[in-house]
């Protein structure tokens, strides 16, 4: 007869110790992989080499702009100029339009980002947070317009900037002069308020909550009120993602200033810089020169609002 063991009896079984995990001290570290490390080197050298890809125009840009006119032209091409000079630079403030250029341009991009930022955000907060009839089919129709392509909508802008009533001698239907053509506001108008701005905004106030409108409602506050107060002071990143595509894109705009102005002095930017290639020759140091004066307000913003118009882009457009 096989005796009971007693629950008090010590067991025949030896307990496996516990082994150290991760989590516990002096557990063991895992070395690191050699596919982990390979992968990490793989993806720097790919970065690396598409930007130098990038940088290379810039580059010869940058070269072109320090030659005289024997060295821009000898062969084979140098990258690195032998006797680096600031002709092109002289030339192009003393005798080309570039000063005025720049002034037109930047009067027109600062009205672009002015519409934009007020227009284009409270639009978006608009289409977000407020329930009208209509909202949807209007948003469709806002991003509809975004689809129709800018050369399609030429002549229906001349017309109608040129038909604006009791402006640049037209009367009270708009006949009879040229209404804002060849102005800084006939040149801004068509910037002012970009649908695609509309819909960053839109997906940018979407991710954020209801409850901060719901408290304002509560305590009385306008419908106005709780987009200026509330919401704006949160929505600095998509508000200077918004302000460098508007200045980008007034400030590098070409065909309609060219379709809109008739005289030199309203000459914005990229129309002085195509002088440089309507005289039949080429004139690529000054042209290269302009370019460089052209790009520093554009590099001096990005660089000012790199981390919002980061932090904006991967908020407006990523999420919703």
């Amino acid at each position: 007869m096989t005796a009971s063991l007693s629950p008090l009896a010590p067991s025949t079984e030896r307990s496996t110790p516990p082994q150290p995990t991760d989590q516990q001290p002096g557990a063991r570290r895992r070395a690191p992989s050699h596919s982990g490390f390979s992968a990490g080197w793989s993806r720097t050298v790919i970065v690396g080499l598409v930007t130098a890809l990038l940088m290379i125009p810039f580059m010869w840009m940058i070269s072109i702009a320090f030659k005289g006119p024997t060295e821009t032209y000898s062969y084979p091409p140098k990258l690195i100029p032998e006797s680096p000079t600031w002709e092109n630079f002289v030339q192009v403030w003393t005798v080309s339009n570039l000063s005025v250029g720049m002034v037109n341009s930047l009067i027109v991009a600062v009205l672009a980002v002015a519409g934009n930022c007020i227009g284009a955000v409270a639009a978006g907060y608009a289409f977000a947070k407020i329930d009208f009839r209509g909202s949807k089919l209007l948003f469709l129709l806002v991003l509809a317009t975004a689809m129709v392509p800018a050369v399609v909508q030429l002549i229906p802008l001349f017309l109608l900037v040129q038909d604006v009533p009791l402006v640049g001698g037209n009367d009270v239907i708009g006949q009879g002069g040229t209404g804002l053509l060849n102005t800084h506001l006939g040149l801004a108008l068509p910037l002012l308020i970009q649908p695609l701005n509309i819909y960053l905004a839109r997906q940018y106030f979407l991710d954020m909550p209801d409850e901060i409108a719901d408290a304002g409602r509560i305590d009385g506050a306008s419908e106005f009120r709780i987009f200026w107060n509330l919401y704006l002071p949160l929505a600095k990143p998509i508000v200077a993602t918004i302000a460098i595509l508007s200045f980008t894109g007034a400030w590098e705009d070409f065909l309609w200033p060219l379709v809109s102005t008739s005289s030199s002095s309203m000459q914005t930017l990229p129309l002085v810089l195509s002088s440089f290639t309507s005289s039949g020759a080429v004139q690529y140091g000054p042209m290269m020169a302009s370019a460089i004066v052209a790009s520093l307000p554009v590099v001096v913003l990005f660089l000012l609002t790199q981390r919002h118009f980061v932090n904006g882009l991967s908020a407006g457009g990523v999420k919703g």
